[in-house]
């Protein structure tokens, strides 16, 4: 943690101002006199924004860096995970150096924080997830990582899956995941009953997947719904994707988004081109906490995607028919204030006892910083200049 003096910005996208930071942590935002011995940095009018939140992600899977990966498979979940699976030795997907370099590339756009799904199965055993603690540990206090320990190849078809996640619980992951219990389980109450029991033993949250769409997608919602209420889960539940909010019939999906706002569930959304995805803004006006991430990216599921949260912000904008400055806010919302809403960051923002987690946005509006590409002038982490215009102060390997 560090000290630091940070000049002609714009918190929020409001009035010029300093910000004064002590032992990482914001002491003061106003007209800062000169400090001895505390560096300066010139923020030239840029727009300061709490570290951006990649909410939903998977540090294991990226070939960022390698040689293309040539994909020719039919796009169908089960084969995309299964190919995965029996070919990241064969491809060189080394669980270190890719998550190194796909969380480097966030925290160089301006990440402070990153929830990873990391694949827990009888084949890989913890190595995936070793990997990624790994590079935890070495990008420690350029971006904070957690952990969810993720049963991609399924819980109930998978045997010896539910030893590994409680082992891996035992061992640093901080949320517990799970996979679309109908169709990848096929059998919704026995995934569903295992994931409650073994949060409940170690006292984690659960971010599970839900690609099942239309009414498959509902049931499986109801029956997560009657178990948080039972478990007293309120406030520890999020669900990924959530595709089923996306199908066309209003009033099944007002009825399900008034009990996950009733039960303090949140949603975690990619924006996802190829699928039906929740409306942020009908979630946003039932008050649900929306986090957003930038899910797999150029890996062995596809050739789309960067580590960038203000590019995620621009796809769920496109997806869901955003034009008024005030939508394009809350896109950045989104992808900050909202993924730490579903994290439970602490101290997260920019107001005086906030910790010092900011990144600087080039526009003259926030409505511009959002749907202009352009790269962060400045990144800071704790009160540390992590990254300028880009370049992270650690080399990907």
């Amino acid at each position: 943690m560090s000290n630091l003096i940070l000049r002609n910005v714009r918190p929020l996208g409001g009035a010029a101002a300093d910000i004064l930071i002590r032992d990482g942590v914001i002491a003061e935002i106003g007209q800062i006199a000169e400090q001895p011995g505390i560096a300066t940095e010139d923020g030239q009018g840029a727009i300061l924004w709490p570290g951006l939140i990649d909410a939903h992600t998977h540090l294991d899977k990226t070939t960022w860096g390698m040689d293309w990966h040539e994909n020719n498979r039919a796009a169908i979940l089960r084969e995309r995970i299964d190919f995965e699976r029996e070919n990241r030795l064969p491809l060189g997907l080394d669980p270190h150096r890719q998550s190194m370099r796909h969380a480097i590339g966030l925290a160089a756009h301006g990440a402070s924080h990153i929830r990873s799904h990391v694949d827990i199965d009888p084949t890989h055993g913890l190595r995936l997830v070793e990997g990624v603690q790994q590079t935890r540990e070495k990008l420690r206090g350029i971006i904070d990582i957690e952990i969810v320990a993720f049963p991609q190849s399924g819980v109930m078809v998978a045997p010896g899956t539910v030893e590994l996640l409680d082992e891996a619980l035992a061992n640093g992951c901080e949320v517990l995941g799970g996979i679309d219990p109908c169709g990848i389980d096929r059998d919704p109450k026995g995934q569903l009953d295992l994931l409650f029991a073994l949060a409940g033993k170690h006292g984690v949250p659960i971010d599970i997947h839900l690609h099942e769409a239309g009414e498959l997608g509902a049931f499986t919602m109801e029956l997560i719904f009657e178990r948080v209420r039972a478990n007293g889960m309120q406030g520890k539940f999020v669900i990924s994707h959530a595709f089923a909010l996306g199908m066309n019939d209003h009033l099944r999906v007002g009825k399900l988004i008034e009990e996950i706002a009733d039960l303090d569930i949140g949603i975690a959304t990619t924006g996802a081109p190829s699928a039906t995805v929740p409306s942020v803004k009908r979630l946003r006006e039932a008050g649900v906490r929306v986090g957003a991430g930038c899910d797999g990216i150029r890996d062995t599921w596809g050739p789309w995607g960067l580590p960038d949260m203000m590019d995620r912000a621009r796809i769920i904008g496109m997806k869901n028919g955003v034009r008024s400055d005030i939508d394009l806010r809350h896109m950045l919302d989104i992808v900050s204030q909202g993924g730490a809403d579903l994290m439970r960051l602490e101290g997260y923002g920019v107001t005086p006892g906030c910790k010092a987690d900011f990144t600087l946005l080039q526009g003259q509006t926030i409505g511009q910083a959002v749907v202009q590409p352009s790269i962060p002038p400045l990144v800071v982490k704790t009160g540390r200049v992590i990254a300028r215009a880009g370049k992270c102060i650690v080399d990907m390997p």
